[in-house]
């Protein structure tokens, strides 16, 4: 095995040799360490780094698992020192300590821990956030580090500025608060949150994440501190802190664990005071693959055979927090060559794609869908893709783009595929418009997977299966599902992770002249059915038998049954 961090790397499967020829170009320039830049790059993770550092320095990887339950040589070792060097005491003997360092090629940390201690050092790397977040647990007297941040905070501050709103910018500018809403946002990154909520109740300030598409309360601050952390955020995303009243929408761009972040940011009033949720967009973290997706193949031949027509619309459905945008982008980024003008109309541009013309509409100055979408006809384009079918005017010049030689994606907001049909005929779309331009519809949904690490098999029961009809998918009446169990991997929720389930109706003769007897979204769905269609319940039903969901996310996000 070779020595050299980048060729491990290679090695290792985890780095394409052309990524290290850049990042090396870009590693004479700035100086910076090797692995620093491939993170900041986006070309590994801090995880895929500490793999290969192991293998280059011979050093064991340490899990979380590995840390001790309470604080060792507190009286011996400055907690500052920990903590800037970023190390856990991990154990003693009469010879040696052993320290998890999260940068272990840090000799000057080494060889003071060695003279503080009086002995030699043993050792072992691990994940920089799983360090930090051990230590600010063991070395913090009790309190979690938001507490501390807290308590650094001046009450008669707080009642000064509550409605002077120049003491509030003021305020919301100190340290303290400062650090308060970074490290809301860090520990949001870290637990791989899409949203963080951030709700006021009559006493306090109930802080939420969403993970995995499920809420869960991860801290709560004082009620005499929610103006001032509002105020900070609004100031981070350029809306007006003079303004309560009214609903407000800004963005917030910052860099986390050597990441580029996107938060789109939304305040809303209440009884309590104002509520803000912030949607976390992370630059390069969707991997725009249907392989990674979780279609299957028979399924996805048809998605890619409607992509490869030269006219027509494709359609995306499914509830808010589906992954249709998520689809479409993989759409495009498959779509996407020299030889094609692609252009979206977007609201707001989630994810930025190399080679495609993306526009933000901007209602408060009429850039809205259907401007838009005028203009841009003029463009030239060979693709369009629509962020979201939202009235009739759009629906129309979706329509007539597709007929007039372009090929047209766009989202629907419906319970499933067979219902786009009737939602754009509810919106007044002609049916004979429809038949003539639909290439096919997508209905998904999305479902948490289960973490490898922790889930239990167990074999159904019969009334589950005979419930459930089981035996449709399985040749044997014996049949293993899985449950959530939970361990330090998946922060002890047993799943980490979503990945889609799908149905796809075609646009047949069948379904044309269906369409045309204007019968409704239950006879469409039915005779899909028959002429194949796998329904979404029965995709999620399928990955539940495979293991990598469970029966109960299934029914949970189809409700089916």
């Amino acid at each position: 095995m070779s020595n050299k961090l980048g060729e491990i790397l290679i090695e290792l499967g985890l780095l394409e040799k052309a990524n290290l020829v850049r990042a090396l170009k870009a590693q004479h320039e700035l100086g910076d360490k090797l692995g620093d830049i491939l993170i900041k790059l986006g070309m590994i993770k801090e995880e895929e780094r500490v793999k290969a550092l192991s293998t280059q320095l011979d050093l064991p990887m340490v899990e979380k698992s590995d840390f001790p339950s309470e604080p060792l040589f507190t009286s011996r070792i400055s907690t500052n020192f920990l903590k800037k060097s970023k190390i856990i005491p991990l154990s003693e003997d009469l010879e040696s300590i052993a320290l998890a360092m999260a940068d272990p090629l840090d000799q000057y940390a080494v060889e003071a821990m060695s003279m503080l201690s009086g002995k030699k050092v043993k050792l072992y790397i691990g994940m920089e956030k799983d360090i930090e977040t051990a230590l600010d647990s063991l070395y913090s007297d009790g309190q979690s580090k938001i507490d501390n941040i807290i308590a650094d905070v001046s009450d008669d501050r707080l009642d000064e500025g509550e409605d002077d709103i120049e003491r509030l910018k003021d305020l919301a500018s100190e340290a303290p608060i400062v650090r308060l809403v970074n490290s809301l946002f860090a520990r949001a990154y870290e637990e791989r949150a899409s949203d963080i909520h951030i709700e006021p109740s009559e006493h306090n300030l109930v802080v939420r994440y969403r993970v995995d598409g499920v809420l869960r309360e991860v801290d709560s601050a004082p009620k005499r501190l929610a103006s001032a952390i509002v105020s900070r955020i609004k100031i981070m995303a350029h809306m007006n802190i003079a303004e309560r009243r009214l609903a407000q929408d800004g963005r917030i761009r910052l860099r986390i664990r050597d990441q580029d972040i996107d938060m789109r940011v939304s305040t809303v009033p209440t009884l309590s005071g104002e509520s803000v949720v912030l949607r976390l967009l992370e630059h390069k973290a969707v991997e725009l693959d249907f392989n990674q997706l979780g279609f299957d193949r028979a399924t996805l031949d048809m998605v890619l055979n409607s992509l490869s027509e030269r006219h027509g619309i494709l359609l995306v459905t499914g509830p808010t927090g589906s992954g249709k945008t998520t689809t479409l982008y993989t759409a495009l980024k498959n779509l996407n060559s020299r030889e094609r003008k692609i252009i979206t109309v977007e609201d707001p541009v989630e994810y930025q794609i190399d080679g495609v013309t993306q526009i933000q509409v901007n209602a408060d100055i009429g850039l809205t869908f259907a401007n838009v979408l005028r203009s841009i006809v003029r463009q030239d384009p060979d693709i369009i893709m629509i962020g979201e079918m939202r009235d009739l005017e759009t629906a129309e010049i979706a329509v007539q783009s597709a007929l007039t030689g372009h090929l047209v994606l766009s989202t629907l907001h419906t319970n499933d595929a067979a219902g786009a049909i009737t939602r754009l005929l509810d919106m007044g779309v002609g049916d004979y418009l429809l038949t003539s331009t639909v290439n096919g519809v997508l209905g998904q949904r999305l479902v948490r997977t289960l973490c490898k690490k922790c889930r239990e098999p167990f074999k159904a029961s019969a009334e589950l299966v005979e419930r459930m009809n089981l035996t449709r998918f399985s040749e044997s009446d014996d049949i293993t599902l899985y449950r959530a169990h939970g361990c330090e991997h998946c922060s002890d929720t047993g799943f980490t992770g979503r990945i889609g389930i799908y149905e796809f109706l075609r646009m047949s003769d069948s379904i044309r002249n269906l369409v045309l007897k204007k019968v409704d979204s239950t006879g469409l769905h039915k005779a899909a059915r028959e002429e194949g269609l796998v329904t979404m319940s029965e995709d999620g039903i399928r990955k539940a038998m495979a293991g990598i969901t469970t029966i109960e996310e299934v029914l949970r996000v189809t409700r089916q049954y």
